[in-house]
């Protein structure tokens, strides 16, 4: 070894232990603040499906491939990534002798062409991310002047990188195209030199080799030690700055990420459909046991996040995906998903010292050390962010670590609601309504089956032992709503003409709790719930077909735990089985431009799309909106914000009808009556009262009828 090899040496080694030390205790203090949240035990169990789901998320990309050509890069650079611990590996020989390379496949042609190609390949996704994101700065994509956002609100540009450290971001790009470079540039010292016999195992190194032609041997000997010690020492200086930065997620997120996707709520898809219980002790709650004065309500402070909710906020990447689909973001209102979450963490590691000091104290049997909780609604999180969110679940969708934003959101609801009671004073009206009426419109449960009346065939009631294959579970937009009872008319209509035996509970029948769990009320979701249950089990309903989206998730996904089991299906499933079955028959195709709005509650949140398609392409073209199926736009009613007033920024119904507008459609089918009813108002609002808006059992059954008249006026043959 010369002065070089042994210097380099030196420092390559003693700046590895130094790095790793302080990585290694980030690491470990990371794992023990996380553990500091509220237990969760729904998250055992489902080991190899979760394994499953981890590596497929992981080493597939599949939800980073959502946006193709950015998930293809960033699918390179991921893999890229591990690659350089090989070849960081070598940096180590080569610093020491740079003759030396990995033992058994540093010289085997294989592994030097597979490194070659992955290592080019990772260099031009990361140039490629650059480029995306410097495309996409905020200051070069200000919002539209006929304005998008609301002063009230905080959008300020189109950028999903808006919000976001770019800082951090720009720093790990330098930091991998570096690395890059520097092995590229080795490779090209050892081709110079022989160390490479065949150029073939070198195809773009063995292009620039040349530049080194008139360099001397020691010259080369010398290069390669020092670009090795810097691979090195810009390799492990990214660990330190994790160390030194433990809320860096766009970092960090390289090792949380694999546990975020491992403990995610549902083991087996996307976090969505069934609400996420409110946890009493890790368990979801038992209202007969709860106390609140002992046990958290929802989440007050940091502490009361679950420990996933820690893990969460610890590896957002702060990519913004979440946020470009936020209907709330894009409409002005003061929700970011990834600000929200941020905004946790940021609260989360400034509380640290604090928290883990108490929690020694408390496991040594003192109370020398107490902090002063911080109410995180208010000081942390202003209550307009959370009462903006439609619970469309866009951001959860999108999330390519399986952040769970809108069980954290809810999670702040319940305890607002049901602790504080500070909700807006429009919703005290519904839940007086649900909890006096079992409807949020506050009308006479007496009067549940006036929708029928006209019909010129008798609807069944159920009851115990009756003979019906379908409860049809009209919902109380259905049985209320002057629009809605058009479609639960015609749903009603098109299964009796298909000879369906269904019946109805009638008077019997009250909400299902959406709004009230949604808005945060999760006791009163319960009290109906458990009441809804017990009629659906003594009528004995096996299967039931719900018109409303936010019903089919309620009664099909969350009644289970209370021990509802049913096979709940939508309308437009049954209806096109019975079309295709040959049993509802004639139709007639329809007259005009279609487009087709995905409710999100059937959408996302159940993976419903094709069936809708499916059916209107019986009697109809559809024309998609350019936001539809997993990125479709809400209509504004989730989360019960079909009750609420939307004071700030642009209405969210009034985006998504200028977007159905804009297709040139005249006709707007939708599956979900809080859907019809913002999207009528906003297609109102926007001043075209030419587009109409109707439920797709509606277009079927008038199909029908069109059909049969033509019929009917066509002279015998």
């Amino acid at each position: 070894m010369g002065v070089v090899q042994i210097v380099t040496a030196v420092i390559a080694f003693a700046y590895t232990a130094f790095a790793i030390g302080l990585f290694v205790r980030a690491g470990l203090g990371m794992l023990a603040l996380v553990r500091l949240g509220a237990p969760d035990l729904t998250r055992k169990g489902e080991r190899g499906t979760r394994v499953k789901t981890m590596l497929r998320e992981s080493l597939g990309h599949t939800r980073m491939l959502q946006w193709h050509w950015v998930g293809l890069a960033h699918w390179a650079v991921f893999f890229g990534f591990f690659l350089l611990f090989p070849a960081l590996a070598q940096s180590y020989f080569e610093v020491l002798n740079p003759h030396w390379a990995l033992p058994i496949v540093g010289h085997w042609g294989p592994w030097l062409l597979f490194s070659e190609i992955l290592t080019v390949l990772t260099g031009l996704a990361i140039l490629g991310l650059f480029a995306v994101r410097m495309v996409r700065q905020p200051r070069a994509n200000k919002v539209p002047p006929q304005g998008t956002a609301s002063d009230a609100g905080q959008r300020r540009s189109s950028s999903r990188f808006e919000g976001s450290r770019q800082w951090m971001a720009f720093y790990i790009e330098a930091t991998i195209f570096t690395i890059v470079l520097s092995h590229m540039t080795i490779r090209t010292f050892k081709l110079a030199l022989g160390d490479i016999e065949h150029e073939w195992t070198s195809p773009v190194s063995s292009l620039i080799a040349g530049v080194w032609s008139g360099a001397s041997e020691d010259g080369l000997l010398t290069a390669i030690t020092l670009v090795a010690l810097l691979d090195i020492l810009v390799s492990w200086t990214f660990f330190l700055m994790l160390a030194l930065h433990p809320s860096m997620g766009i970092g960090w997120h390289r090792v949380t990420a694999f546990f975020n996707i491992y403990f995610k709520r549902n083991p087996q898809a996307v976090s969505l459909g069934a609400a996420k219980p409110m946890l009493v002790k890790g368990e979801p709650a038992d209202f007969e046991q709860a106390d609140p004065e002992t046990d958290p309500f929802g989440v007050n402070v940091i502490t009361d996040f679950s420990w996933k909710g820690l893990l969460d906020f610890s590896t957002c990447t702060e990519c913004g995906r979440c946020q470009s689909q936020c209907p709330a973001w894009n409409t002005g209102k003061p929700l970011s998903p990834k600000k929200l979450i941020t905004d946790l963490r940021d609260h989360l590691y400034e509380q640290a010292p604090y928290l883990k000091a108490a929690a020694i104290a408390k496991e040594r049997g003192t109370d020398t050390v107490e902090i002063e909780p911080i109410s995180i609604i208010g000081t942390v999180i202003d209550p307009d962010v959370l009462w903006s969110c439609t619970t469309c679940g866009a951001c959860v969708e999108q999330c390519p670590v399986d952040i769970e934003h809108v069980d954290h959101i809810l999670d702040l609801r319940r305890n607002m609601v049901m602790i504080e009671s500070d909700f807006p004073a429009e919703a005290q009206t519904m839940l007086r309504n649900l909890e006096n009426k079992g409807n949020p419109w506050g009308e006479n449960p007496a009067q549940r089956l006036k929708w029928a009346e006209g019909l010129d065939f008798e609807v069944p009631i159920a009851e115990a032992g009756g003979d019906f294959e379908y409860l049809y579970w009209v919902g109380c937009a259905g049985a209320y709503d002057p629009k809605a009872q058009k479609t639960s008319r015609a749903v009603a209509t098109l299964l009796h003409d298909a000879g369906v035996k269904f019946a109805v509970l009638g008077e019997a029948e009250t909400c299902t709790g959406d709004s009230a769990r949604r808005i945060g009320h999760e006791f009163m979701y319960q009290m109906l719930a458990e009441q809804n249950v017990e009629t659906l089990n003594e009528v004995g309903a096996v299967k039931i077909v719900a018109t409303c989206p936010h019903c089919l998730n309620t009664i099909g996904n969350e009644y289970e735990d209370l021990g509802g089991h049913y096979e709940v299906v939508h309308h437009t499933e049954l209806l096109g089985d019975l079309v295709q079955a040959g049993k509802i028959t004639p139709v007639e195709q329809h007259d005009g431009k279609l487009t087709y709005h995905d409710p999100c509650y059937l959408g996302r949140h159940n993976r419903i799309f094709t069936p809708p398609r499916e059916l209107l392409g019986t009697f109809a073209e559809v024309t998609e909106m350019p936001r539809n199926a997993e990125r479709s736009f809400c209509c504004g009613a989730g989360g019960a914000r079909m009750w609420l007033e939307e004071p700030l920024g642009k209405r969210v119904n009034r985006e998504r009808a200028d977007e159905a507008v804009a297709t040139g459609a005249n006709t707007v089918a939708v599956g979900c009556p809080f859907c019809s009813t913002m999207l009528r108002d906003g297609v109102a609002d926007a001043g075209r009262e030419d587009v109409e808006v109707i439920d797709i059992a509606q277009l079927l059954a008038r199909s029908r009828e069109v059909k049969a008249e033509k019929a009917a006026a066509a002279p015998a043959e």
